[in-house]
């Protein structure tokens, strides 16, 4: 068992360090097409990025929910609570440095930990409730229903997979108003759009990728009772989710801004194929001592995300410091710039595995 855990901290680890580079380019101007978000449908490796997060979010509680037998007043009091908290240092994220004057009215309340905190207290209560594989794949069907059916049954003229039709958009600016939700996005004539990526409607099918990353854990923690190899199970859960991702996809585009249906079978399909690699390096072949310092890091995702995001704000907003000013601006530069910062958080993971030390909620 121990080394399984191997795996899912270095699937983990290579996720964080991909997360620091493609969220930290020496230059937002200057960043090759493979580190950018799809603009709206597509899949880029950075796209990658997210899901696989919340993944292994879904893989790491079939072990940490492992000893409680059904949701019970103390599974509930775990769930709740780690939700909270991973939700509020989400929130307060947004809100760092926590000024100029009126930040509160602006205040961003959805984000990247805010969803991971939502689709962890779903995913885990459905899990205890549930309790089978053909249960839990049955309640995934019917989030990923509710989200198609939601997204067409209220889509605007300009069509249920469009930025201007979409009934996501829609939702979180009525629940929450158009103040508080991500405006990086625009409308065909230019204007910024109200949508928030990590809105609330997404959390249907985000719950639908911890749910797979469960299943994961499911069947690496039963490894025993099967005469299949683990790797051969996951490289063929992968190829059946990529294969439905690409027929989804003819009637529902591959968006991650959605976190649409076909999305999360791309997404989760990869997740499952570069797992399966490496379960079959580590655990078969031995070949632990190259992956040490990604393992190092899958140790700590948490505080080493919050670092980046931190010293990253603090950088840029506080101290102003121009990289231009040393790197130039091209692409290699800011890639370097990139990697360099996703170094240092390395260094701080190795420091702290080193020391065993780990940092969880």
């Amino acid at each position: 068992m121990k080394n399984r855990y191997v795996s899912l901290d270095v699937l983990r680890g290579l996720t964080v360090a991909l997360m620091v580079i493609v969220n930290n380019p020496g230059s937002w101007s200057c960043i090759f097409p493979p580190l950018r978000h799809a603009a709206w449908d597509g899949c880029t490796p950075t796209d990658l990025v997210f899901p696989f997060f919340l993944f292994c979010v879904g893989t790491s509680m079939a072990f940490s929910l492992s000893k409680y037998k059904s949701v019970n007043a103390d599974a509930s009091k775990k769930i709740l609570k780690r939700g909270a908290l991973i939700f509020l240092i989400g929130v307060l994220l947004n809100a760092f440095p926590f000024y100029p004057a009126g930040w509160l009215e602006h205040l961003r309340i959805f984000g990247v930990l805010q969803r991971i905190a939502l689709c962890y207290v779903a995913a885990s209560f459905l899990a205890l409730w549930l309790k089978t594989p053909a249960r839990i794949i049955a309640a995934m069907i019917c989030l990923a229903a509710a989200h198609v059916g939601l997204l067409l049954a209220f889509a605007g003229p300009e069509g249920a997979f469009t930025l201007e039709g979409c009934f996501a958009r829609r939702l979180d600016v009525a629940l929450i108003g158009e103040n508080h939700v991500y405006h990086g996005y625009s409308f065909a004539d230019g204007t910024r759009a109200p949508f928030d990526p990590e809105g609330l409607l997404g959390v249907l099918t985000g719950t639908c990728t911890a749910l797979l990353g469960f299943l994961t854990g499911h069947i690496v923690r039963n490894q025993s009772s099967s005469k299949v190899s683990v790797e051969v199970r996951l490289a063929t859960f992968a190829a059946v989710l990529l294969v439905l991702s690409q027929i989804l996809k003819i009637w529902i585009p591959v968006n991650k801004p959605l976190w649409s249906v076909s999305y999360v079978c791309l997404t989760a399909g990869w997740a499952y194929l570069v797992l399966s690699v490496l379960s079959y390096l580590i655990d078969r072949r031995g070949w632990e001592k190259p992956f040490m310092p990604f393992r190092a890091m899958g140790m700590n995702p948490l505080p080493l995300y919050v670092m980046s995001i931190i010293l990253s704000i603090t950088i840029s907003s506080i101290i102003g410091w121009n990289y231009s000013a040393i790197f130039g601006v091209n692409e290699w530069m800011s890639l370097l710039y990139a990697v360099l910062f996703m170094l240092l958080h390395m260094a701080v993971g190795i420091i702290l595995y080193k020391k065993k030390i780990v940092i969880s909620l």
